[in-house]
């Protein structure tokens, strides 16, 4: 059977008549005629009774009515979702975001996705570090990630999306919490929790304390930003994080933004050669998104205290 034929079946059977089935069709009543009979023939039974002023259903034509309306369909079916596919609204896309950026950029992202782009499963992992986000997108296990970068990497096509201020995260009992301000200096005694080494965020700490004239006296890793808020708020130290993550509202604590400027940039990186329509939608939901949360975000206030 043809979906041609099927099409003509149906339309001949809601019709229960050769000229105006003909006219709905837009083909010649006699090519009807010749496709209705090849397919009895080929079903080997008789689908329509005819005569001069009557069509009707034989009893074996009633029954392949359901089987036709269901092919047809699906094939409709098929069809939307192929076109869908081909312009990106559906599909399959990995994402990974790196830990800092997982608390409001990817709730955000799903939220975003899931109204305005229904067709397309969205696989989302946090609390990933850049080189593990790299080495996924390399090995495919991510079609897009949000890192620290840019990639050092031919394969990995970078795009910057933000930069953010990093501010200082104090035990809310510390003598500084209550504080508008402090220069990071003001730290240099202190124990530091921060990422792990192999994290682009461990350099990047180092980088602004030694710029601030000192080297912390101790350092405490811990695998998540989640984990290493806590650990602040249970006293093991004090921390530097990207101001995004002050999402992580815990009453232990305190962020108190830095006198001197530091701050890290974040890139969405795909791969340079594997890409899908799917991935394109995501990619601009993800920049849109950044976009949305700094126009959101009030300013941090600038008063010392």
């Amino acid at each position: 059977m043809e979906l041609r034929q099927i099409r003509y079946f149906l339309t001949l059977a809601e019709e229960c008549h050769f000229g105006r089935a003909a006219t709905r069709l837009h083909v010649a009543q006699p090519a009807l005629s010749q496709q209705i009979k090849q397919l009895e023939k080929e079903l080997r039974t008789t689908l329509f009774t005819r005569s001069t002023r009557h069509v009707a259903l034989t009893e074996a034509g009633h029954h392949l009515v359901e089987h036709a309306r269901t092919l047809v369909a699906e094939e409709e079916r098929a069809r939307r979702h192929m076109t869908e596919l081909a312009t990106g609204h559906a599909g399959r896309v990995s994402t990974g975001f790196i830990g800092t950026a997982t608390y409001d950029l990817l709730p955000q992202v799903a939220r975003t996705v899931r109204a305005r782009l229904p067709g397309i499963t969205m696989d989302l992992r946090g609390e990933l570090l850049t080189p593990d986000l790299v080495d996924g997108l390399l090995a495919g296990t991510y079609d897009l990630a949000v890192l620290r970068g840019p990639a050092d990497h031919e394969d990995i096509r970078t795009t910057p999306l933000r930069s953010e201020s990093l501010v200082a995260v104090l035990p809310s009992h510390h003598p500084l919490a209550a504080r508008r301000r402090i220069s990071l200096k003001a730290l240099a005694d202190e124990p530091f929790v921060v990422h792990p080494s192999r994290s682009s965020m461990y350099a990047r700490v180092l980088a602004a304390c030694r710029r601030a004239g000192f080297q912390p006296t101790s350092l405490m890793e811990v695998g998540e930003t989640a984990t290493l808020v806590v650990f602040v708020a249970a006293g093991h130290g004090v921390a530097l994080v990207p101001a995004p993550v002050q999402s992580l509202r815990l009453a232990s604590v305190a962020y108190v933004p830095l006198t001197q400027t530091e701050s890290v940039d974040l890139f969405l990186a795909s791969h340079a050669r594997r890409t899908t329509p799917a991935t394109d939608q995501v990619a601009s939901v993800i920049k849109e998104c950044v976009e949305d949360l700094e126009h959101r975000q009030a300013p941090t206030s600038t008063l010392e205290g």
